[in-house]
């Protein structure tokens, strides 16, 4: 649907060819503009209706009380089977943490969440096959388990924005939710409004960003440069290559198969899909909302690392 619209006012209306630099750009402009602001409006809106229902009081008591290691596996595993993007998992997480769960836990499933689906699984077993498919699913479930606890051991908790902390210990003054049809919705709708409102800009800054490299750094150039088992600095290069290419786990697959096919290894293939489906722009702005920018610096560092771990390890191997 999103590429339909983007193709009519792209190359239909606008004019321009679908093989020029200028269209290419432009037309994967609008179709991720639509397609995130569409997902983001959706998701925050279910998000909050979900947090309507259930309090963050009622979450963090089913949480405390548990063994960090059941907590984290339980984390892992919800990111891996919702079929969420990473932007779509980041209001998920605030609630989280406005729930009181540990930082840890909650950096497990954001790290778990945009890189793991079953939608996502399917797709790759049918296109690249059971072994690839298997290579990425324990990667990622590896990366989103020990990420947690590298985060947590930096004791991220100082790092998360004041409000936060307020909400959580019952300092600031929270109204008596109208549990309604019609005061769900309002809350929900608020949500959307102070999120998306916050957002929208920076938002529209990082797809420009995805937008100008996707139409004019040639492909004959990035494979050129990412092939070969023995090029120990394509790995590196493939995570800072995917992180202003913003997609999800499903749509980053016929690119992995392009690369594969043009020679490019397979553990910076691995590489790559990680840093564009867990590192990406738009979900350190929406992060943003709730920690600030040491933990968000440590964050990103954390995955890269973790992810060109991954991809030497796989190109030594493989």
């Amino acid at each position: 649907m999103f590429e339909s619209l983007a193709s009519l006012i792209v190359y239909r209306y606008l004019g321009l060819s679908a093989d020029s630099q200028a269209g290419s750009a432009l037309h994967f402009f609008v179709m991720d503009t639509a397609k995130i602001f569409v997902m983001l409006i959706l998701i925050i809106y279910i998000m909050g209706l979900l947090r309507a229902y259930l309090s963050p009081e009622k979450v963090r008591e089913y949480v405390q009380g548990k063994p960090k290691w059941l907590a984290r596996t339980s984390a892992v595993t919800l990111g891996a089977i919702t079929p969420f993007c990473s932007c779509s998992s980041v209001p998920l997480f605030i609630g989280f943490v406005e729930a009181g769960i540990p930082l840890g836990v909650t950096f497990s499933f954001l790290i778990a969440s945009p890189m793991i689906n079953e939608v996502a699984v399917v797709i790759l077993v049918g296109i690249l096959g059971w072994k690839l498919a298997l290579m990425y699913v324990a990667a990622g479930l590896t990366v989103a388990y020990t990420g947690g606890i590298v985060m947590e051991s930096f004791k991220p908790e100082r790092w998360v924005e004041e409000y936060v902390w307020k909400i959580q210990m019952g300092e600031a003054y929270l109204p008596k939710p109208d549990t309604s049809l019609a005061g769900r919705h309002r809350y929900a709708w608020s949500e959307v409004k102070e999120i998306v409102g916050r957002l929208w800009k920076w938002v529209i800054a990082g797809i420009a960003v995805g937008a100008l490299f996707h139409g004019y750094v040639p492909e004959n150039l990035v494979t050129e440069y990412l092939g070969g088992r023995e090029n120990w600095l394509a790995v590196p290069g493939a995570v800072l290559l995917g992180i202003p290419l913003y997609s999800n786990a499903t749509g980053v697959i016929p690119v992995a198969e392009a690369m594969l096919d043009k020679g490019v290894a397979i553990g910076t293939t691995l590489a790559f899909m990680m840093s564009i489906a867990a590192l990406s722009l738009p979900e350190m702005i929406i992060l943003r909302k709730v920690i600030r920018w040491p933990a968000l610096a440590l964050y990103g560092c954390v995955l890269a690392i973790s992810f060109v771990i991954v991809g030497w390890s796989f190109n030594l191997y493989s």
